[in-house]
């Protein structure tokens, strides 16, 4: 072993993801006065992500390189935590100083520095993705989508930061309501060509990021074991994301409580499902669940698009074409979609375990007729071995024993 080699062994360690996590705790904290400084919701959008996303990203990160300190995957996920909780406390901060205070308050040009940070997050949260689940590409055929990430993330990152060091330079520092510079934001004269950097290398970067989750697909269908069942759970936050995310979009340009309330939950299911369901598999956890969170995830989406598209149907059948006042349409809308749930959602998840859960499907279809013969067993003989076949196909166990007590 190397010193090189050794040195980066011990700096991997526990200790380290204690203080990095530490860290990151920290800044989440410190959110809370920056805010409150700044006049804004912890929640304001500053290009970086929500500060609960930050932390429970932290969270995962943080257990994920204490428990497996050798596994890259930790650290670059805590790493990605930092860099989107650092930038959103720049954000309040540059509020505070630029749009508030008019540059009064000290160290603001620090904060304009550091607010771009976002834009590194976004790059190792891809980069965990493309090296899911030991730090190393799908293949080393994929080694190219590897280096080309990496060189266009480093293009664009060293962009951001040019823009950023030129915009304190300039003494030209103007920010949004949200603390991103306006030479990012919306780049234009002299910064216009940040908006060609942005417009080459942000789609390279999304197109690697598509490129890396197909890889994982593809390797999936050649892989086996434990490795199919992590890359099951990669997957499954995947689809989870692919669909909370464009729901929360969708529910966020509707009107009430309901809608509110159900685009928050989609948006942070939708945000948080590749990361935990990566932190999930890399520590191998309860795997063999994996089957019936994809099942389920793939059946209550389909449900809900189904009973959508019903519901917004009968509402523009009853009120276009029958002429039923609005509100009486939307009631009987809505008392239809309730009776079609149950039913739905029993026909839908019986197709979708057929396909995707095959094994719980035969399982269930071997335990029903086992149910029924059951009822004409008169042989104890007959029904013992007959128990013993079915548990060894539904269950598949190492060892089968059968106890009968015997009462005269």
């Amino acid at each position: 072993m190397t010193a090189v080699t050794a040195r980066r062994l011990r700096l991997a360690s526990p200790a380290t993801a204690l203080i990095v996590g530490g860290l990151v705790l920290a800044l989440v904290i410190v959110d809370v006065p920056l805010a409150r400084m700044a006049h804004q919701s912890l929640n304001a959008d500053g290009g970086s992500s929500p500060f609960w996303f930050s932390a429970a990203l932290g969270v995962v990160g943080f257990v994920v390189a204490s428990r497996s300190p050798r596994n890259p995957l930790g650290w670059i996920l805590l790493g990605g935590a930092t860099f989107d909780v650092l930038s959103q406390d720049a954000s309040f901060y540059v509020v505070a100083d630029y749009r508030l205070r008019h540059g009064g308050l000290p160290l603001g040009w620090v904060a304009v520095l550091a607010q771009p940070g976002w834009a590194a997050g976004i790059v190792l949260t891809g980069l965990a993705v493309l090296l899911f689940p030991d730090g190393r590409p799908p293949s080393p055929r994929w080694r190219w989508v590897l280096w080309l990430y990496l060189t266009a993330a480093t293009l664009y990152l060293t962009g951001v930061l040019v823009a950023s060091v030129g915009a304190i330079a300039g003494h030209d520092i103007r920010v949004d309501a949200s603390g991103n510079l306006l030479v990012i934001s919306h780049p234009t004269g002299s910064s216009a060509w940040w908006g060609v950097v942005e417009a080459v290398f942000l789609p390279l970067l999304v197109v690697c990021w598509a490129g890396s989750v197909a890889g994982q697909a593809a390797s999936y269908r050649r892989s086996s074991g434990e490795r199919r069942q992590q890359l099951k759970w990669l997957l499954a936050g995947s689809a989870i994301a692919g669909v909370g995310i464009p729901l929360a979009v969708f529910l966020s340009t509707e009107h009430g409580i309901l809608a509110a309330v159900v685009s928050g939950i989609a948006g942070a299911c939708g945000q948080l499902g590749i990361p935990v369901c990566m932190g999930v598999a890399i520590l191998r956890y309860r795997l063999f669940d994996i089957d019936r969170l994809i099942s389920r995830t793939l059946g209550y989406a389909i449900v809900t698009g189904l009973l959508v598209g019903a519901y917004t149907g009968i509402v523009l059948l009853t009120t276009q074409v029958f002429r039923v006042h609005v509100p009486v349409a939307v009631a009987g809308s809505t008392l239809a979609v309730a009776a079609l749930f149950n039913p739905l959602r029993h026909r839908v998840q019986h197709v979708v375990d057929r396909r995707f859960n095959r094994a719980r499907y035969d399982a269930d279809r071997i335990v029903t007729a086992f149910a029924g013969r059951l009822q004409d067993g008169v042989d104890l003989d007959a029904v013992r071995e007959d128990l013993a076949g079915v548990v060894q196909q539904a269950l598949e166990p190492a060892h089968i024993s059968v106890w009968i007590s015997r009462r005269l």
